[in-house]
């Protein structure tokens, strides 16, 4: 389809999320600007984003629910408001089970969106913060399965999907079942590491460090062991046994981490996280 006929991409809520994974596109000349049309909730909003980006941006999501894909990125309890206004635009995203609909909504079921939108191959994605520095993660859950009456996703609008999550990180298709398990360790999680980078620079404070000094430590810190586990393919005990010397320094800290209960903590934080993704589900 031209972009004489209609805009190739609509985005419907162009905030962080949405600009980390619009702009990389825009960028390496996949998508010119107006090829895209976006909506957001303010004329406020809508001008900032129209002068700085030279992005066709409205108020009225009409002209973006008529592109043959569309990146659904409103808050969650704005769903229902998106939906109306989707129902209202004619033919829209093309011919019936032709448009493409990724939804990035925290928690929004796939048969919910199949649901309120039933004339679109439907993609659920969960992408996490580190995104918006393109070091992000990304589980990908489809509708439409085999033998159902929702429509099916193309080889076209798989590797589609894949290319936009690509640019900002890893990405990883799932069954949508383990989609709150993945929300709890990679969206969640960068809280709970943050958390960590906080109470070790913390540490390091009390201990008489400058305060500036002490947080890039930590965060390099961070950065690094993340780095060295994954490339050096590393179980993390084998990297804690790696530096843990029989009467030194980590060993007595660890041991003061395991007598806080650090570890089980952190097991029942992802847990929680899982368990609240699904409810509210």
């Amino acid at each position: 389809m031209s972009s004489a006929e209609s805009p190739h991409f609509g985005v419907v809520g162009l905030g962080r999320m949405a600009q980390a994974l619009l702009f990389p596109l825009i960028e390496s000349g996949q998508l010119a600007p107006a090829d895209v049309r976006a909506a957001v909730g303010s004329a406020a909003s809508a001008e900032r984003l129209s002068q700085g980006h030279g992005l066709a941006v409205s108020t009225d999501p009409a002209e973006a629910w008529a592109a043959p894909v569309v990146l659904l990125a409103v808050k969650p309890q704005q769903l229902q408001q998106a939906a109306t206004a989707a129902a209202g635009v004619a033919g829209a995203g093309g011919a019936a089970g032709q448009g493409l609909l990724i939804s990035v909504l925290a928690g929004v079921t796939l048969e919910r969106l199949q649901r309120l939108f039933p004339h679109r191959v439907c993609v659920r994605a969960v992408p996490n913060t580190p995104c918006l520095v393109r070091q992000g993660l990304t589980g990908l859950a489809w509708g439409g399965g085999s033998g159902g009456s929702t429509p099916q996703p193309t080889p076209q609008q798989r590797q589609l999907v894949q290319d936009l999550f690509e640019r900002v990180g890893d990405v990883m298709e799932l069954p949508e079942s383990q989609l709150d398990a993945f929300l709890a360790l990679t969206s969640s999680g960068p809280a709970f590491v943050a958390l960590i980078a906080e109470a070790m620079a913390d540490g390091a404070v009390a201990a008489g460090l400058p305060r500036v000094l002490a947080h890039h430590l930590a965060h390099r810190t961070l950065a690094g062991t993340a780095a060295l586990l994954h490339e050096q393919e590393l179980h993390p005990g084998q990297l804690k046994d790696m530096v843990s010397s029989p009467g030194g320094t980590t060993i007595a800290g660890l041991r003061e981490l395991e007598r806080a209960g650090a570890r089980s903590a952190l097991i029942e934080a992802v847990v929680a996280a899982a368990e609240r993704s699904r409810a509210l589900a």
